[in-house]
């Protein structure tokens, strides 16, 4: 069995395409910002055609759901946009993944109300509001009036003041009673709670070692009943652990990604969506002795293992090469 299993029966989470069943694995969240500024890849997806593109690669190597972001959270970032200014960015992306990857879920990274709304009318499936509704409680609002999938975060200080240094007497339990009254909240402006799923903010009013504190307190935060959203990829803990720059970070991220799944995470947002799915389908046939680890290879390596069991005289003769 994993190290923490969920509270007993399957956890889903509902958005407007569709349900993940958590208990048949992880997911992985596509990060696609279309920002000049973000931390990793910021002005490499400003035009619609570019950030398409991505949408397309992510897809390719996996991705369960693209999150479209328009607005930097990055320490020491710019000031926050408007909500205006915030849809005009991002607009052009959501339609046209809405009309080229209709099948794939798409969510919008934001904190306003108005661009929850407007992204969730033009066919967003979930919104994923990094300030668990501290900025613009109406998220709630426009999340139950379309049946979609919300994202709560824990963070302090939204919009201008994530990052600034904090203290806390208990990382875990804060984090914990932070997250239960945005859930209620969010509850409470009827959003059904399968269409919840909660997020410990690492690297979000937090320094490096409240981060490291935050993720080995998943385990509380699993007692909520609500999969946990992870996301550690490239963030600046990863540098403070290992002194590396943003662009070296990926080995970092992806061991941080299997402790996190140990300790109960579900669902993972993440730049490098094809390495953090191999990560975790190689934590999950090693961690959950509930699953057949046949069942969890790749088809290609069925194939290859079917071929080495067999007799020899069943086996194709290889082409003579000249």
């Amino acid at each position: 069995m994993l190290a923490t299993p969920y509270p007993a029966g399957p956890l889903h989470f509902r958005h407007r395409l569709g349900s993940w069943d958590l208990a048949e694995g992880p997911r992985v969240v596509g990060i696609l910002n279309v920002t000049p500024d973000s931390f990793s890849d910021g002005g490499k997806y400003l035009s619609p055609e570019d950030a398409l593109a991505k949408a397309f690669a992510m897809a390719e190597e996996g991705a369960d759901a693209i999150d479209v972001g328009g607005q930097s959270t990055r320490p020491r970032g710019p000031a926050s946009l408007g909500a205006g200014a915030e849809w005009d960015r991002i607009a052009p992306v959501i339609q046209l993944l809405a009309a080229r990857l209709p099948e794939m879920p798409v969510s919008v990274d934001t904190y306003w109300g108005e661009v929850a709304r407007r992204a969730l009318g033009e066919g967003a499936a979930m919104v994923n509001d990094v300030s668990g509704l501290g900025v613009d409680p109406a998220i709630a609002d426009a999340v139950a009036a379309s049946e979609a999938g919300l994202v709560l975060m824990h963070s302090v200080g939204a919009p201008d003041r994530f990052h600034d240094r904090r203290e806390y007497a208990d990382v875990t339990a804060e984090v914990r009673d932070f997250l239960s009254a945005r859930l209620e909240q969010a509850v409470a402006a009827g959003v059904p709670r399968d269409r919840i799923a909660l997020d410990p903010g690492v690297g979000f009013s937090k320094r490096a070692e409240q981060s490291v504190e935050a993720l080995r307190g998943l385990p509380l935060l699993t007692a909520l009943g609500r999969p946990l959203y992870i996301g550690v990829s490239r963030k600046s803990f990863l540098g403070a652990l290992t002194g590396e720059s943003v662009d070296r970070r990926m080995a970092a991220g992806l061991g941080a990604t299997v402790a996190a799944f140990a300790l109960g995470g579900r669902i993972f947002r993440t730049h490098d969506v094809r390495e953090t799915r191999d990560t975790l389908r190689a934590a999950r046939a090693i961690l959950d002795d509930t699953v057949d680890p046949a069942s969890l290879m790749a088809p290609e390596e069925v194939s290859r293992e079917s071929r080495a069991r067999a007799p020899m005289a069943d086996q194709p003769v290889p082409e003579r090469r000249s």
